[in-house]
């Protein structure tokens, strides 16, 4: 396989601007094990429509786009690399997190070709703001709420969150178009402090329990899976989770208000 078929199959608009150049650089190191017959791709194995012509500029800018899974997996790679060096330490639980995740969307040989480009992306020094206002400018809203999922995923993953690492998926959230509301939503999934399940449903321990149920309706609707469903199945158990989620925290303000 080509190295432009093999890149083709599976990243549309992430192959251009700030996240293009990452992957370009990283990919250099990959050439020689390429030329040498490796014939499974590191993007897009497994889409419905890898001969798909790339959309043209103008329509990938409209807010409808929809993400391909070739993108969202570049992006991963991208942001989880910047988020694993923002306490300037690389715990291996961390990468290892990486990893698994990947193995359990992709499968393993897939995974195993996505980790070597990631250790190649790690080596690089990468413009956040830069990655972020591609990613914001390409991606639609809900597949930019699976980012952070993911990327606070990554932070807990060796049991210590470091206030750095908190600012750093702060940035990104704001940088990504994320509102705060949003971002403290996803991390009262993963942090479990006081009055979490109000955070989650985003709601003040004061909101009725008709603002409950509201609430409830209304986020149960914006995490549903179904709204992932076009990054492909690989992705849809990390959108159950934040769909469980939203759920949990319904049943913990009835539990605790006994309606």
């Amino acid at each position: 396989m080509s190295v432009s078929k093999w890149i083709g199959a599976g990243i549309g608009w992430s192959f251009g601007g700030p996240i293009g150049a990452i992957i370009g650089m990283a990919l250099g190191s990959l050439i020689d094990a390429i030329s040498k017959g490796e014939q499974n791709p590191l993007l897009g194995q497994g889409q419905s429509r890898p001969q798909q012509r790339r959309r043209p500029q103008r329509q990938a800018r409209r807010p409808q786009y929809k993400t391909q899974s070739g993108d969202f997996e570049v992006s991963l790679l991208v942001l989880a690399s910047v988020v694993i060096k923002a306490d300037n330490h690389q715990d291996q639980r961390e990468l290892d997190f990486v990893r698994q995740q990947f193995a359990s969307m992709y499968g393993k040989q897939r995974a195993n070709h996505a980790f070597k480009l990631f250790k190649n992306i790690n080596k690089q020094n990468v413009s956040t703001r830069q990655v972020c206002l591609q990613i914001k400018q390409m991606m639609d809203h809900p597949s930019r709420l699976q980012l952070l999922h993911f990327l606070f995923g990554i932070a807990k993953a060796d049991g210590f969150v470091t206030e750095k690492e908190i600012k750093q998926i702060f940035t990104i959230s704001g940088y990504i178009g994320i509102s705060n509301k949003d971002f403290e939503s996803i991390k009262a999934m993963f942090y479990k402090k006081k009055d979490f399940a109000y955070k989650i449903l985003e709601i003040d321990k004061s909101a009725t329990d008709d603002e409950v149920k509201k609430a409830y309706r209304k986020m149960a609707k914006k995490y549903h899976p179904d709204k992932v469903v076009h990054l492909g199945k690989e992705h849809q158990e990390g959108a159950e989770e934040k769909f469980r989620q939203v759920q949990e925290a319904y049943e913990t303000i009835q539990k605790e208000r006994g309606f």
